[in-house]
């Protein structure tokens, strides 16, 4: 007979992020046709709520937040905690203090292809999650999605940048 203890970590790690990963499904199939527009509102301030947890992991694991890059690379790996091994991304420096996460693969995306949910909803969560988990590690940065891949691209492309006014006084300190 099995106990969990027998059951390898990673193998717990694995079902875990697959049933994590499907719950969004479920609830697009079953909830979306009864609340319709209102749904996409409703699920967006879940996804909103989750990012001050990746927040709060973020904080407890002491990573860091001070540039774009330590940004993007922490952001990439409470999501990887947060949505398991399926989620496969890497960080690219751009310029001085800029950086792109590129995802590779999406756990949500395959989950959706085996519910039948509708793909646009994944990038609204993903979109609400993303955005609102960066401005939470650090709202001095900004970040944008350059390309998504539930919307038909490639790979995911989110870029991270200081926020317009941050570059300038950083700019303007330097000067003087």
């Amino acid at each position: 007979m099995h106990d969990l203890k027998s059951i390898p970590d990673n193998t717990k790690w694995q079902l875990s992020a697959q049933c994590a990963a499907r719950l969004p499904a479920m609830y697009d199939v079953v909830f979306r046709p009864v609340l319709q527009d209102k749904y996409d509102q409703l699920e967006r301030e879940i996804w909103m709520d989750l990012a001050k947890f990746a927040f709060e992991i973020a904080r407890s694991l002491q990573l860091p937040v001070r540039n774009a890059q330590e940004i993007a690379e922490s952001l990439r790996t409470v999501t990887a905690i947060l949505f398991g091994p399926d989620y496969k991304g890497e960080m690219i420096e751009v310029g001085d203090d800029g950086a792109v996460i590129m995802v590779k693969h999406c756990p949500f995306l395959k989950q959706n292809a085996v519910m039948g949910a509708v793909h646009n909803g994944t990038f609204n969560r993903c979109m609400a999650f993303t955005l609102s988990a960066q401005k939470n590690l650090n709202r001095k940065y900004g970040s944008r999605f350059v390309r998504a891949m539930c919307m038909g691209d490639r790979q995911c492309e989110i870029k991270v940048e200081a926020e317009k006014g941050e570059e300038q006084k950083r700019s303007d300190k330097e000067n003087t």
